[in-house]
């Protein structure tokens, strides 16, 4: 850890940037947005080039892993452009990608090629009319097919991504795992997390806890708990008879804020310092002010962290912690 790095004032080290592209996308899902969105001007998002200059920034200061999010990223005109300029950084050594998977058919082998590292794809049920049903806009078939591209494309690191909601998709559980375990995937199940006001259910009543998917996977396959950690908020465990892990990100039920290593950048420049909370920094005026000047930008970086908090809390009956969707706050 050299005296440049980013060091919040519990002694926590920012090595890991997840960076918002871009705050539309193809989909609608029901735990994401409402369905009848607005989305921000197009003057008001930064360009690739400001967020090249952002991670630039980070890099030089210790941060080695940048996710990049959405909305959809792959909507994004030109990303593959941000891709190649972040992924020739020589600070970073994981460029990741979390995707919905529809557009990867079309890009999937372009961004591999480009110097993307890893990529998650999102997939909450393998139930055709489920699936629609939770994304509002999406087809299934495109998904599926996104995820052979990517197979195809030969990442090394592949990672399927569930949010499961009681009574709306907890049934696909076992499925899922099912589905990864036959392709040699990773997959990480995710408690919903109580950002920005839905109408589609009540999130208190939907809830469904780490533990609970744990142990709806346990009525089928052993699982042991595992030291691995990813570099994000994961924790993971193996099959007793199969190489393939699973994940639980649980912002309810296991507070994972003791280790935090991560900030977020949205897609308007907004630094976020904690996932559920407010505390932000806008560092698109530092870049549209004083562009190109990277070493004022890095002296922004090191101020934000003075005012990074020790933990977020989440709401046990589902209450909106944040007014922020989680398309706005990036992934």
């Amino acid at each position: 850890m050299s005296a440049n790095s980013l060091i919040d004032p519990f002694g926590r080290q920012v090595t890991y940037v997840r960076m918002s592209v871009t705050d539309r996308c193809d989909f609608r899902c029901v735990y994401c947005m409402s369905e009848e969105m607005t989305f921000l001007p197009r003057e008001q998002v930064l360009t690739l080039e400001e967020m090249a200059l952002i991670g630039k920034a980070f890099s030089e200061l210790g941060v080695n892993k940048i996710r990049l999010t959405g909305g959809e990223p792959l909507v994004r005109k030109n990303v593959l452009h941000l891709v190649r300029d972040l992924g020739a950084l020589p600070g970073i050594t994981n460029l990741a990608m979390t995707t919905n998977g529809s557009q990867l058919p079309k890009l999937g082998a372009e961004l591999q090629k480009a110097g993307l590292k890893s990529v998650n794809i999102s997939l909450d049920t393998l139930d055709s009319e489920q699936f629609t049903q939770l994304t509002r806009t999406g087809k299934l078939s495109n998904v599926l097919a996104g995820i052979e591209a990517a197979r195809d494309a030969g990442f090394p690191n592949i990672k399927l991504n569930a949010v499961i909601m009681k009574g709306r998709n907890d049934d696909q559980v076992v499925p899922l795992v099912n589905f990864a375990r036959e392709r040699g995937l990773d997959i990480t199940f995710i408690e919903e997390m109580p950002l920005g006001n839905i109408d589609e259910h009540h999130r208190g009543e939907t809830l469904c806890t780490s533990e609970e998917v744990r142990d709806l996977v346990c009525q089928q396959h052993e699982l042991v708990a595992s030291t691995e950690n990813s570099g994000g908020p994961s924790r993971y465990y193996h099959f007793a008879d199969h190489p393939s892990r699973v994940g639980f990100i649980s912002p309810h039920s296991h507070n994972f804020c003791g280790d935090c290593n991560r900030v977020r950048v949205t897609s308007e420049g907004r630094l976020l310092l904690c996932l559920g909370n407010e505390h932000s920094v806008d560092l698109r005026a530092v870049v549209r002010r004083y562009p190109g000047d990277i070493e004022r930008l890095k002296a922004t970086l090191h101020e934000a962290m003075t005012r990074k908090p020790e933990r977020h809390y989440f709401s046990a009956e589902g209450e909106v912690d944040i007014v922020r969707f989680m398309n706005m706050t990036g992934g």
